[in-house]
């Protein structure tokens, strides 16, 4: 008897040992999923910071999609020995993508025109646009702009042989202006004010509207002074009479409300900061 006794208490203490080391013992906590980070890429000035939903869409896509001119010279201009992109505005861009993405490489460039950069806009097929694209009230009501980086003046190139001195002198003459441009209806209603009768030719590209005043087709170009000045050659002259104030603005697609405040402190902090004034010292625009 004595020996099952031993026996029964041996198997017991058994069961209790290997209870023990199954389920006893201190729990382990739950591991957990750490969270992804929204900050931008590394070496980007706004890392740390949260951001707007569709300001983290291009930190994710990796690169921003900019609309800029390309026949611009001195904003936006595709130079024509290198291929490359090259302006103020072009500059601005990449300084968005240094601020926001890291590197200021990281932008596709997407030559627009005057007819097209609003659609590009739209379709989602560019993030901005900044592209000389003056700010209107009734631009407002189809996009975002940011505040002014650039304030110029409607003016004329002309040759120098042609009599034209003043906006008087384009009585009854043609000038060629760039479709879907804002210049003609400011031409327009400066004509009126002056008592003149004036004639368009209208053209999709600016090279086009200096040919036709180099072959005669027109006797007058007419858009922004700052524009004309990449034009300008020997036998042309741009009129030193200016009006009509032309502010230009980045433009977003008008649902990016969130983009579009992004957009307006950036464009605050270079002018802040001194770089918008050393952009346009590079570029000749002070």
């Amino acid at each position: 008897m004595k020996m099952k006794k031993l026996i029964s208490i041996l198997l017991a203490a058994l069961i209790l040992f290997a209870l023990a080391a199954c389920g006893g013992g201190e729990k382990k906590p739950a591991e957990t999923q750490q969270p992804t980070s929204t900050a931008p890429a590394q070496g980007g000035e706004t890392g740390g910071k949260d951001l707007p939903a569709q300001v983290q869409a291009i930190v994710n896509r990796g690169v921003l999609r900019v609309g800029v001119k390309v026949d611009v010279p001195k904003f936006g201009f595709q130079n024509p020995d290198t291929g490359e992109m090259e302006g103020l505005e072009v500059d601005i861009a990449k300084e968005f993508a240094k601020r926001v993405l890291g590197d200021e490489n990281k932008v596709n460039f997407t030559g627009v025109t005057a007819q097209t950069r609003g659609p590009l806009l739209d379709n989602d097929e560019v993030d901005m646009i900044i592209a000389t694209f003056t700010i209107t009230e009734e631009r407002k009501k189809s996009f975002n702009f940011t505040d002014p980086y650039y304030t110029d003046a409607i003016g004329f190139l002309v040759k120098k042989d042609s009599g034209i001195n003043t906006m008087k002198d384009l009585d009854g003459k043609t000038i060629g202006v760039a479709q879907s441009a804002t210049t003609k209806d400011a031409i327009i209603e400066k004509a009126t004010e002056l008592g003149i009768t004036v004639n368009f030719a209208e053209y999709a590209s600016y090279p086009e509207i200096n040919a036709a005043l180099m072959a005669g087709r027109a006797d007058a170009f007419s858009v922004d002074k700052s524009i004309l000045m990449g034009y300008v050659s020997d036998s042309t002259m741009i009129l030193e009479e200016g009006f009509k104030p032309q502010e230009y603005g980045i433009a977003t697609k008008f649902d990016n409300k969130d983009l579009a405040a992004f957009v307006n402190d950036f464009v605050a902090e270079l002018k802040a900061d001194g770089t918008m004034d050393a952009l346009m010292e590079k570029w000749g625009l002070k």
